[in-house]
C-alpha cells in the first residue's frame, strides 16, 4: 500500500501551460502548405494590402489574416506597426534605380525623378504617406546624397545645392502627389459648372482642359522639369 501511494506521489506531472510569445509563434512550424513567415514576405504582403484598402484601414490583424499567421507573429520582425511602415520606406527607397556617376549630372537627375515617380504610381496609396516621411534613416540619407551629389557634380556650392535639392523636391513630390491622388480625385463641388457652361463662360479654361487628362501627364512634367533643371544651371539651355 506505501509503496503505490509512493508511486502515485512521484508519477509524472504534466507541465504546466505558459503564455506564446511573439518568437514562440513565429517560429511555429507551418502547418500543410503554409508558407514560411520572414521580413521580406510581410513587407510584400502589407504594401499589397496597403494599396488595397488603403493606409487608414490597415491593421497588423489584417495583414496577420493575410499572412496565415497570429499578429504577435509580425511584431517579431517589427516591433511595432510604426517600424513596419519604416521599413516600407526604405524598402521602396533602396528599391530605386540609381544612376552611374560617370552619366551627366542632369541625366543622372532625371533618371533618380523618374525612377521615383514610377514608384509612387506602383504605390500610389501608401505614397501618401511616404511623400511626407522624413529621410532620416540610413537609406534615406544615403539618397539624399546621391540627390545632393548631381548637384555639385553640376558645379553649385553648398548653398545653391542646397536650394536644387529643396526646389527639386517641391516640385517633384508635389506633382507625384497630384498625379497619384490630386485633383483628379479630389473632391468636387457639390454644384459644379457643365462643360458647356464653362466653354462658353471661360473659353481660356475650357481650351486648357485637354492637356489637364493623365495622357498628358508625362509632356507635362517633362516640360517643369527642363524648366527647374535649366533654372537651376544643371541643364544647357537647347
Amino acid at each position: 500500500m506505501s509503496d503505490t501511494l509512493f508511486m502515485a506521489s512521484t508519477r509524472a506531472q504534466p507541465p504546466k501551460s505558459r503564455k506564446s510569445t511573439a518568437k514562440d509563434l513565429a517560429e511555429k512550424k507551418p502547418r500543410g502548405t503554409r508558407v514560411p513567415l520572414h521580413r521580406e514576405r510581410i513587407e510584400s504582403e502589407a504594401l499589397a494590402l496597403i494599396e488595397a484598402q488603403g493606409l487608414d484601414a490597415f491593421t497588423t490583424r489584417k495583414l496577420g489574416e493575410r499572412l496565415g499567421c497570429e499578429a504577435m507573429s509580425i511584431y517579431y520582425h517589427f516591433p511595432s506597426k510604426a517600424h513596419l511602415l519604416d521599413a516600407l520606406v526604405d524598402r521602396l527607397l533602396g528599391a530605386l534605380s540609381v544612376p552611374p556617376k560617370d552619366h551627366a549630372p542632369a541625366q543622372r537627375l532625371r533618371a533618380l525623378v523618374q525612377s521615383w515617380r514610377t514608384m509612387a504610381r506602383q504605390y500610389p496609396r501608401f505614397y501618401l504617406w511616404m511623400a511626407l516621411h522624413r529621410w532620416n534613416s540610413a537609406t534615406g540619407v544615403g539618397f539624399m546624397a546621391e540627390v545632393l551629389d548631381c548637384f555639385y557634380d553640376a558645379g553649385l556650392e553648398a548653398e545653391g545645392a542646397a536650394r536644387g535639392f529643396r526646389a527639386l523636391g517641391y516640385y517633384v513630390l508635389g506633382a507625384t502627389l497630384d498625379e497619384t491622388s490630386g485633383y483628379a480625385q479630389g473632391p468636387s463641388s457639390l454644384d459644379p459648372m457643365s462643360e458647356a457652361d464653362v466653354q462658353q463662360q471661360h473659353p481660356l479654361v475650357y481650351q486648357a482642359g485637354q492637356y489637364f487628362v493623365p495622357t498628358e501627364f508625362d509632356r507635362t512634367f517633362a516640360l517643369g522639369l527642363g524648366v527647374l533643371l535649366q533654372g537651376l544651371k544643371v541643364e544647357n539651355v537647347h
